[in-house]
């Protein structure tokens, strides 16, 4: 019983176990991996990514996928930069570029949810549309001239821990909450699960599925405010493959199948893709291995999760 129970643990914490590995060993091999400065840089990196993948979660865990979210950054941060400029209160671009995330997130859950379509046509289809109209309203060009204090949105830090990363505390800390704590939480698990039984149950799935899309579509733009300060530029061309780090920092700790997930795994996930990309770097290797080490991640994280539950059944 208790070597049952000492495997369980190894299994559900091996990816955390992995992750102290890696910070240690980078730390022999370059000991300024632990400089203050390059800590408060990996907590940057990792902000926006994280904040996208908590969004993402949503959708993987009620049982879809959502492969718009990198063109939903870089659309919500072009109307961030053209409504950025200092002539309207900062809580305007904020709160556009977060609607037209929302906008978008609940497109594709309709498309899903009432369309029936399968998530990834869905939101490869609306990948590239949104794309498109972020290259329609920069007109093929960067957004430049955006006021000093958007500007220091990125920029600045409480108590030295930067901004980015306290939007993304508050992001982890809510998202967690609702997803453990709620009625709406435990429907999103039981859609995942399984849909049929949840429907029959009296869960309105429908609803259910195309706020999970909403959820990551608004957090996507909350993104896109967020990476237009800290870039200085909105950029029509930005966040291209940001929605394989979501799903590289989401596999992690939540089954690609639907229905389980933990957002501490989310966030071990975000950290360890970060820190590889900020070791590679430190240690002066090429930054193509970076794609070749997520593509395994993401291979590795979903064989792991089919043979596990291969073997509970």
């Amino acid at each position: 019983m208790k070597q049952k129970n000492l495997k369980g643990l190894i299994s559900e914490y091996f990816i955390f176990l992995i992750f102290i590995v890696l910070v240690v060993a980078l730390t022999i091999l370059k000991p300024s991996f632990i400089s203050p400065n390059n800590l408060v840089n990996i907590l940057k990196q990792a902000s926006i990514n994280g904040i996208l993948a908590f969004g993402m979660m949503f959708v993987i865990i009620a049982g879809g996928f959502d492969m718009s979210v990198g063109s939903t950054v870089a659309f919500t941060g072009i109307l961030a930069a053209l409504l950025g400029k200092g002539d309207l209160p900062l809580i305007v671009p904020l709160v556009v570029a977060m609607l037209a995330g929302l906008a978008v997130g609940m497109v594709n859950g309709i498309g899903v949810a009432i369309g029936d379509l399968p998530p990834f046509i869905m939101t490869l289809g609306s990948m590239t549309a949104v794309r498109g109209l972020a290259l329609l309203t920069s007109n093929g060009k960067p957004i430049t001239g955006i006021s000093k204090g958007y500007k220091a949105v990125a920029a600045s830090s409480i108590a030295g821990i930067p901004m980015l990363s306290i939007f993304l505390v508050i992001v982890i800390i809510i998202c967690a909450f609702v997803l453990s704590k709620t009625v709406y939480g435990r429907r999103v698990y039981a859609c995942g699960g399984n849909l049929q039984a949840a429907r029959v149950s009296g869960i309105n799935t429908t609803a259910i599925r195309i706020s999970t899309f909403a959820i990551a579509g608004l957090l996507a733009g909350l993104c896109g405010f967020l990476m237009t300060s800290r870039v200085t530029i909105g950029q029509p061309t930005a966040a291209e493959s940001y929605e394989m780090d979501a799903i590289t920092a989401c596999v992690v700790g939540v089954s690609m199948t639907g229905g389980v997930g933990k957002p501490w795994g989310v966030v071990i996930g975000c950290l360890l893709i970060t820190v590889i990309a900020n070791g590679l770097d430190i240690m002066g290797v090429s930054s193509h291995w970076q794609k070749i080490v997520k593509g395994v991640i993401i291979v590795v994280a979903v064989l792991i999760d089919v043979k596990g539950k291969t073997k509970k059944n």
